[in-house]
């Protein structure tokens, strides 16, 4: 049995990582008692806290800043409480991304029957994006939300739509017959035999990854002329953007880090309310390829993700911690993949 004596989030994401591999992906994150439901048939919640498990543990794969973060953490004894994950979509306004559902809708469709529902809506309007929170009905303060933004290409010039019509309009969809299959078992029930739950998981594993073709580096120019954030998209796609640590004192965390010389935003980004506190590392370089203009595959070095802080304090109005999130601060966390 794949990851025999594991709970039921280890034994999910153990049958997508492999055993090894699962045991140090869950062993980073803290994890509720409640979802390690053992050998019954995991529940929605299980099979979305596998998901941000696996997804998480490809961010630290691509992001060398959050890894040696991570590590320190674990090296200490400690656990990671993961807040959210967030992605970046392109809408265009009139249809489709080639052959995904328009925008956000793309994860709407896999987010909704794993428990997920928005719970705030957040216009962007300096980045001509807008944002939507996605938190689990079941656990909210335990399973990390999702912050999905999307890109909306009509609010762009012509020159602008057609280079993201050339880069974007030939995305494929990921999901194949065991992931739809699996998202329909779940709306129905809320929970799903583990033999198709495990069948299902890669491919919803696979949706947050580049689903178009390698640009054109005259086309990512022209995005990039005008939004760092559709250039981004251009080479990145929908892979998690950054990662969320939730901490008790964002603060003091960050003045830690820049005096152990890691390259951390210079202010913190603070809500409305006061209640919530963000800031981050800056984004990690990547190495993309690109079709130049002879038709040759030539190779540039462009941010990639990032890793997050954020502290969230008590709202009076319900004695609860305040989940939400706030448009300003977003914008101001935007920023972190506008250079290297």
């Amino acid at each position: 049995m794949i990851g025999a004596g594991l709970g039921g989030v280890g034994r999910l994401v153990a049958s997508v990582l492999g055993v090894e591999a699962g045991l140090t992906a869950v062993a980073r994150i803290r994890i509720d008692p409640m979802l390690e439901e053992g050998d019954g048939d995991p529940a929605r919640g299980t099979i979305a806290m596998a998901l941000n498990v696996i997804l998480f543990d490809d961010l630290l794969s691509r992001v060398p800043s959050a890894e040696a973060y991570v590590a320190d953490v674990t090296a200490a004894g400690g656990r990671i409480a993961f807040d959210h994950g967030a992605l970046r979509t392109i809408c265009f306004g009139d249809g489709p991304t080639g052959a995904l559902p328009a925008g956000e809708a793309a994860f709407r469709r896999i987010l909704g029957p794993l428990g997920y529902t928005v719970a705030g809506l957040y216009p962007l309007p300096k980045l001509r994006m807008t944002g939507r929170a996605y938190r689990h009905r079941d656990l909210p303060e335990a399973i990390p939300q999702f912050f999905v933004s999307e890109l909306h290409v009509d609010a762009f010039d012509p020159p602008f739509g057609d280079a993201a019509r050339r880069v974007f309009g030939g995305s494929r969809d990921p999901l194949g017959a065991d992931a739809v299959a699996l998202l329909a078992h779940l709306d129905r029930a809320g929970a799903a035999p583990f033999a198709l739950a495990a069948a299902g998981l890669p491919d919803l594993v696979a949706a947050f990854g580049r689903h178009h073709p390698v640009p054109a580096l005259a086309d990512y120019q022209a995005l990039l002329a005008q939004s760092a954030e559709a250039a981004w998209i251009a080479t990145e796609g929908n892979a998690f953007n950054h990662a969320t640590d939730r901490v008790e004192d964002v603060e003091g965390l960050a003045e830690r880090q820049r005096a152990i010389g890691r390259r951390v935003k210079d202010a913190v980004e603070i809500s409305g309310s006061g209640r919530v506190r963000q800031t981050a590392f800056l984004a990690d370089a990547v190495a993309r390829p690109f079709i130049d203009g002879e038709g040759a595959v030539a190779t540039r070095q462009v941010p990639g993700s990032f890793y997050e802080f954020i502290s969230r304090s008590i709202d009076p109005a319900t004695g609860t911690l305040d989940l939400g999130f706030d448009s300003g601060n977003a914008q101001g966390i935007f920023a972190m993949t506008q250079a290297v």
